[in-house]
């Protein structure tokens, strides 16, 4: 392939060659799942992946998401199928649905909560996705790894449920799991609490008044 055409297709080499291998290993930390992009990353064309899904090898999950048939399941599945949906590069698992993948609560999820930037609001979700909106940019230290997803923090994630309307028991909960774990300083979650709204402020500091004492 003359040097030219390389620099301006990158991928046209590792399309004439599709690397099952190395998409398998992408598929193994996203829970058997992929996404019609990342197949393309791997040298796997529109037609080889149509191939695959009538030889079912790759199942089709909803628009542009797939998964391999034949990949064990487990209890994160659905959360994350929603997670790549939305896209693993902006979205971010938040609210209950990041208390119940941290276990900082007894939440039981009403949906898949995920948190988007504002701009990218206009996106295909999964039936039962829960989308949240920022304009605030998630620093370093706002989001965290589990399960191969992208997750609020624990400070963040507390504070976003207590917003939402999560039960004042669970976030108490929440707060005392985190702290017992050293996963926050109820000092400095009470001073970001301050700029959440009265209520949530509020909520906050009487949790961690409680909590206080009891974790040492």
């Amino acid at each position: 392939m003359p040097a030219n055409l390389a620099q301006r297709y990158p991928n046209t080499a590792r399309e004439q060659r599709p690397d099952h291998a190395g998409l398998f290993l992408i598929v193994s930390t996203q829970h058997g799942y992929f996404t019609a992009d990342q197949a393309a990353e791997y040298g796997i064309s529109p037609t080889l992946l149509r191939h695959h899904l009538r030889a079912g090898r790759y199942r089709r999950i909803a628009w542009g998401l797939y998964r391999f048939r034949d990949f064990p399941d487990s209890p994160e599945d659905d959360l994350c199928a929603a997670w790549l949906a939305a896209g693993r590069d902006h979205a971010v698992v938040s609210h209950a649905s990041a208390l119940a993948l941290l276990d900082l609560s007894d939440v039981i999820p009403d949906g898949y909560h995920l948190t988007l930037p504002r701009a990218r609001r206009n996106v295909r979700v999964l039936l039962g996705t829960l989308l949240h909106t920022t304009a605030r940019p998630f620093g370093a230290d706002d989001v965290t790894e589990r399960a191969g997803m992208r997750v609020t923090a624990p400070l963040r994630t507390i504070l976003d449920a207590a917003a939402y309307g999560v039960g004042p028991e669970q976030i108490a909960l929440a707060i005392e799991q985190a702290a017992r774990r050293a996963q926050l300083d109820p000092v400095a979650l009470n001073v970001v609490a301050a700029t959440y709204s009265r209520r949530v402020a509020a909520l906050i500091r009487e949790a961690t008044a409680a909590v206080v004492g009891q974790v040492k």
